[in-house]
């Protein structure tokens, strides 16, 4: 008994020794397995979990060697993990409907914004008071389809309908469209960006947000993965610790924004760090958890407004992994 017992002391006093010295002992770890994440655009404080769980090492506590990639084109996310190509991707819940419309073999298997983070943006200062004064007025978007439906359903609970106002495609400059004055308002503006973006150039905004005005909540941002293979332990080891980061940010938010920025400085501004104390809130706490009637009632509203041609079964869009 004792004979076994001194190299166990003896390991022990070593340890404390080197610990002591700020020297980390070498700890023997599992192998870690590659696994793909395809982002839906450029790095943003909308991705902050999935950086600070690589950042703060939950990835490779779970066995994982996770890479994170950045597309060129926002709509080949989903279709790159369709095709096999890889593994997740992050993309939004209006647009899987439309991508298991389509035929894409996709599942949503986790959520990362659970609330809208869509709104109809307007001068605060300006004559637009409410929706109903939109009428004859141009409207901006950037992308056409969904957008459009959302513009739709919001101007019905004010007597209006598209035909009612001129929809102009500013691409991607909604907020200099709307500052400049080329247009009365934007359908898309992100409420956790655009609005600080005005309010840093002293033109606030004002937002009218699309789950007050005649649309279902539903998730902004959510993980899909291809629907052949649900099965692949990775894809809950990497939900676990994407909870696990969400957890931290939300007990320590500040520690959190400096786990997000430490291996990215260049995004360390004024308008990220507003955008990331808005979007914290607005994580899912159980990024796992599936909520079926809010993806019921939000596919009704898609075949509604013309869409989607039918609504599916839940498990052709949605599934909670074991």
């Amino acid at each position: 008994m004792l004979k076994n017992t001194v190299p166990k002391l003896i390991l022990a006093a070593s340890v404390a020794v080197m610990v002591g010295f700020g020297i980390t002992p070498a700890v023997a770890q599992e192998p870690q397995e590659p696994l793909t994440v395809i982002l839906d655009w450029f790095v943003n404080p909308d991705h902050g979990p999935i950086f600070v769980a690589e950042h703060l090492g939950y990835f490779r506590d779970a066995g994982l060697a996770v890479e994170i990639i950045a597309p060129a084109d926002p709509n080949d996310p989903p279709k790159l993990v369709a095709a096999g190509r890889a593994d997740l991707a992050i993309t939004y819940q209006p647009q899987l409907y439309m991508a298991v419309a389509e035929g894409l073999p996709l599942r949503r298997v986790a959520t990362l914004v659970a609330t809208p983070l869509n709104s109809l943006v307007v001068l605060r200062d300006g004559p637009i008071q409410s929706i109903a004064d939109l009428d004859g007025e141009k409207i901006g978007f950037s992308v056409g389809g969904f957008e459009d439906a959302l513009l739709g359903a919001m101007l019905e609970r004010h007597g209006l309908d598209l035909d009612d106002v001129e929809l102009v495609n500013v691409n991607f400059s909604l907020s200099p469209a709307l500052i400049s004055g080329q247009v009365a308002a934007v359908i898309g503006a992100f409420r956790n960006f655009e609005l600080n973006q005005m309010d840093i150039v002293d033109r606030p905004g004002r937002a009218f947000f699309v789950e007050e005005e005649g649309v279902p909540a539903y998730d902004e941002l959510i993980l899909v993965a291809n629907a052949d293979r649900l099965d692949d332990p990775r894809l809950a080891k990497f939900v676990t610790a994407l909870e696990r980061a969400v957890q931290y940010m939300i007990n320590h938010p500040d520690l959190g924004w400096q786990a997000f920025i430490a291996d990215r400085p260049e995004l360390d501004d004024e308008l990220n760090r507003r955008a990331w104390a808005d979007t914290l809130p607005r994580f899912a706490l159980r990024p796992a958890a599936l909520d079926r009637g809010r993806y019921e009632r939000f596919g009704e509203f898609m075949m509604v407004r013309g869409l989607i041609p039918e609504v599916l079964p839940i498990d052709a869009y949605a599934v909670e992994l074991p």
